[in-house]
């Protein structure tokens, strides 16, 4: 490294791929001069061959000449696959840095790996940022929501700087400081979860309008770029339009019906949903979501069980208001799945001690990543002036929209199960929402069940404590 570059560059990136490069682009673009490094130095060479004029770039052939190229304290973004990858440049860098430098993982790293990490170079005296990016390689550019964790000292240092590059939305920056250790890479985990299940509701969606109200995909995105104009407008609905009326230059067909009908997943839907679990705070709807993912995928089950029978009486006529009653079932199930992952996000930051700001992270959820949505202002607007509500859905606001849409959803939810037409949002988002507002519920079998069988014990409604019944004796009850 020449001696003239030392200690020039305000951060440094190190994974230049789609996300990372584009990253260190709108760094440079707002004006901060990036030191740049990648395990394969030509796609540093043609990272700034390709965009030098966009700002400076410092080029870095090895993570020692990043280092020495960088201002104190030193920020250094990493920008690599999560797991070993991560732990790899986390430890040669941290045997280069200095007390008081900062660590940012940009990557979707698991939020346990970030807490121990974040422990491990603490002791170090080195700050580690774990940092949520949503918004995909457009959103890296022109500016993604970013979700940072870490300590709000390093958050003094490297804040201003992800504030500035992020999304804007009414003048505010679409990023927050979320909490200690771990709570970045959480809430971004959660909003990925969002994400699966308001995709899943959204191809329901277009199943239903297609196999029960006939229409074909063009026609089908030009009801999504109506519904885009009200309270379902968001990225994801407008994206779906131009999806389902693009024709595939090659066959004349339409692009939705030459792509095979298995979808990936990369691994946050599931971790979601296994993290929920261990807090024990439900998500149906992403763990519904996650599931018809992998059912997709299970080919060879769907081969075989292909010829099972379906609906023996039809279905009966098409309502003339299906599609309305579509939209408004869709709305409400997207409210529920909302909610679901905003009441994991309290569970969380209750568990760990993060003080996670809800409404902040419905602000930031706005713009730049994939989830942004009309009604996240509505959510933000509800959790400031309600810190502590218990799920989304007892707000004022949702509990009368959710009131509004669930007539309509129960008779789409019918409609689907009559046709044959698997809908398992539609339908889990739908008894989530019965099952908050039922006064009693079947629970109680449960527990006289496992009593039976187990000697587990029950609670009762009108004493305090734990009993048990002598069921295989003469039946009367104990205290435990």
């Amino acid at each position: 490294m020449a001696d003239d570059t030392r200690g020039t560059a305000a951060i440094g990136v190190t994974g230049l791929a789609t996300m990372g490069g584009n990253l260190a682009r709108n760094l440079a673009r707002n004006g901060y001069p990036v030191a740049v490094h990648n395990r394969t130095s030509a796609r540093t060479e043609a990272l700034v061959s390709e965009h030098g004029d966009e700002g400076v770039f410092v080029p870095a052939g090895t993570l020692a000449e990043l280092v020495d190229s960088l201002q104190r304290p030193r920020q250094v973004i990493i920008m690599v696959k999560a797991g070993g990858a991560t732990d790899a440049v986390i430890d040669e860098l941290a045997g280069l840095l200095e007390p008081g430098d900062i660590i940012l993982d940009g990557g979707n790293a698991h939020f346990a790996d970030t807490r121990r990490r974040e422990a491990a170079l603490r002791e170090r005296g080195l700050h580690f940022v774990g940092t949520g990016i949503s918004g995909g390689e457009e959103g890296a550019l022109l500016g993604p929501s970013i979700m940072p964790g870490g300590s709000v000292e390093a958050y003094r240092q490297v804040g201003p700087v992800l504030e500035n590059i992020a999304a804007e939305v009414d003048g505010a920056p679409c990023c927050v400081h979320v909490g200690p250790d771990g709570a970045g890479h959480f809430v971004k985990m959660v909003h990925n979860g969002i994400e699966y299940a308001d995709m899943q509701l959204i191809a329901e969606s277009y199943d239903l309008l297609r196999a029960v109200a006939g229409l074909a995909p063009a026609e089908i995105a030009e009801v999504f770029r109506t519904w885009n104009q009200g309270d379902l407008e968001s990225y994801l609905i407008e994206i779906t339009a131009e999806v389902l009326g693009h024709t595939d230059p090659e066959t004349g067909a339409p692009f939705v019906d030459v792509v095979a009908d298995r979808a990936e997943q990369k691994g946050t839907g599931r971790w979601t949903v296994r993290e929920a679990l261990e807090l024990g705070d439900p998500v149906p709807g992403i763990a519904e979501a996650v599931f018809a993912r992998a059912l997709s995928g299970a080919v060879r089950q769907r081969e075989v069980c292909a010829s099972l029978p379906g609906p023996t009486e039809p279905p009966g006529e098409v309502r003339s208001g299906f599609v309305d009653d579509l939209r408004e079932a869709l709305y409400g199930a997207k409210l529920a799945a909302y909610a679901q992952g905003f009441s994991m996000i309290s569970a969380a930051s209750e568990q760990y001690g993060w003080n996670v700001d809800l409404a902040g992270t419905a602000r930031i959820w706005r713009g730049g990543c994939i989830i942004r949505a009309r009604f996240l202002d509505r959510i933000a607007e509800a959790y400031r002036t309600r810190p502590e509500l218990l799920n989304l859905l007892a707000d004022d606001y949702f509990a009368e929209q959710v009131s509004r849409s669930q007539q309509a959803w129960r008779r789409v939810v019918g409609t689907a199960a009559a046709a044959g037409v698997p809908a398992p949002g539609l339908s889990s988002g739908l008894a989530y929402y019965d099952t908050l507002r039922a006064s009693r519920l079947p629970a109680a079998l449960v527990q006289g069940l496992r009593d039976y069988f187990g000697a587990h014990t029950y609670q009762r409604v009108d004493r305090d404590g734990y009993f048990h019944t002598l069921w295989s004796g003469d039946r009367s009850e104990t205290a435990s």
